[in-house]
């Protein structure tokens, strides 16, 4: 079952994309950050991915202030153009963006209450690293964020930052043949989290680049995607359990 709807973020319509599993009785919910290209395809392929494994996954919008139907194809024009989406976000945004997520998640009855994730991908992958400084989260799981280890495109600190904030654990992927994320990144990312004693987890691939779990890439990928996948099942059925 899914569904587009909107939730509103402090007087802005946020839109939304709901995929939710069969049965009844609540279950646990996860919040899919999107890529820089936007809410497309590929990003309801996860949710209705995460829906399929059990969860209520919902997918957010958070350009929805400046950018609210942007939907970029995997080209270098439409790299440009999220690029200059995502320079009009900031970490305030993306946290009042989840936070309001969060609050619609636990008010619906097939929702259970407080076991709540999030999953980002590229740009989304860094939103999931600084929003998971929020209540309301037991988990995080950011893929590929290229703002953890390195500044956001507004001009704001990198993620790493705001590590002393969070608690709770973490679950990160990276590819070591990253164009974009160079592999002293994934290794400082893993060393100020092990510094900070953070529960938490850093895979990487060496032989897949960037964005190597998108539809587009995955057939090159194929072992490297069964393996993330298989972690991601394991991760959130330990901690929204």
């Amino acid at each position: 079952m899914h569904q587009d709807l909107t939730i509103d973020v402090g007087g802005s319509p946020m839109p939304s994309y709901l995929s939710r599993p069969d049965g009844d009785g609540p279950k646990p919910a996860v919040i899919v950050l999107q890529e820089i290209f936007g809410v497309n395809t590929e990003v309801k392929r996860i949710a209705d991915l995460l829906a399929k494994a059990g969860y209520v996954a919902i997918a957010i919008n958070y350009y929805h202030r400046t950018h609210p139907n942007l939907n970029e194809p995997y080209t270098q024009e439409g790299l440009q153009h999220g690029f200059a989406a995502a320079g009009q976000v900031s970490r305030a945004t993306l946290r009042a963006d989840v936070a309001a997520t969060i609050a619609w998640l636990d008010a619906q009855p097939f929702v259970a209450k407080g076991k709540i994730a999030t999953v980002g991908f590229c740009f989304g992958g860094s939103a999931a690293y600084v929003t998971a400084t929020l209540p309301g989260l037991r988990a995080a799981i950011p893929f590929y964020g290229g703002s953890i280890a390195a500044g956001f495109p507004n001009g704001e600190p990198e993620g790493l930052a705001d590590t002393k904030d969070i608690n709770i654990p973490l679950l990160l992927f990276f590819g070591g043949k990253d164009d974009f994320i160079p592999a002293e990144a994934a290794k400082r990312v893993d060393e100020t989290l092990a510094a900070a004693g953070k529960e938490h987890e850093v895979v990487v691939y060496p032989n897949v680049g960037h964005a190597f779990f998108r539809e587009s890439s995955s057939a090159l990928n194929q072992s490297e995607v069964k393996d993330a996948w298989e972690r991601v099942e394991t991760f959130l059925h330990k901690t929204l359990a």
